[in-house]
């Protein structure tokens, strides 16, 4: 559903850690085989996220491009085993970390020879119970001053609610994102992980199609 509507790259968690030790952690290598059978079937790059060194050289087999999770954006180890591949690593933002915590942390991966980082704006902890995050719109154009790395955000984790993600996904757009990350389920009650913040499959087609209208509309705004 996703690749009919548009997307083109399909993230997926092998490992999924959690604050019970003894909630659905994911499938681990088994995971990794499944999402990279799909990936081939609808002929899309395939993102998993990566926790611990040990895991690099086994999900680099099965993935297109890492994950680093917002958990770990400082995990030094990690980032400089990733760096040394020099497949596409996708850069999340810690929940407490500022803009140029963010850019230090990718320091770390360009430093080991792996210039392919993507930065990603997923929210951080404000006061406000009303979302999960606060989404930091603003680090985008931010971002785009300070580092010629893309910039993509990430609404579902940002704010936690799909009733959100569509505004915040066309604001990251507008304020001048390179892309979006969104979560997609076709039955989110029955999700093992990441339900209550995913979009059904018609509502990501329809905010695709807004995201590509607008993101035409700002190229020929900008040619």
């Amino acid at each position: 559903a996703v690749a009919e509507a548009g997307a083109n790259v399909l993230r997926g968690g092998a490992f999924k850690p959690r604050t019970s030790p003894y909630a659905f952690q994911g499938l681990a290598e088994e995971g990794l085989k499944i999402l990279q059978d799909t990936g081939k079937r609808y002929n899309m790059p395939v993102v998993t996220e990566v926790l611990d060194p040990r895991h690099v050289e086994m999900i680099d087999r099965y993935a297109d491009m890492f994950q680093i999770g917002a958990r770990n954006m400082q995990n030094f180890v990690l980032l400089t085993e990733v760096g040394r591949t020099q497949k596409p690593v996708l850069l999340k933002r810690g929940m407490s970390a500022t803009i140029k915590d963010l850019l230090m942390s990718a320091e770390y991966i360009l430093s080991q020879g792996n210039p392919n980082v993507i930065l990603c704006e997923r929210g951080v902890k404000g006061f406000d119970t009303e979302t999960r995050n606060l989404f930091d719109v603003a680090a985008v154009p931010t971002l785009k001053t300070m580092s010629h790395l893309p910039v993509i955000v990430d609404p579902s984790h940002a704010t936690g609610r799909p009733d959100l993600i569509p505004s915040c996904a066309l604001a990251g757009v507008a304020a001048g994102a390179d892309g979006v990350h969104i979560e997609v389920h076709h039955a989110p009650a029955e999700a093992l992980s990441d339900g209550p913040q995913a979009l059904l499959p018609p509502q990501y087609a329809a905010l695709a199609k807004q995201l590509r209208r607008l993101s035409n509309l700002m190229q020929e705004n900008a040619s």
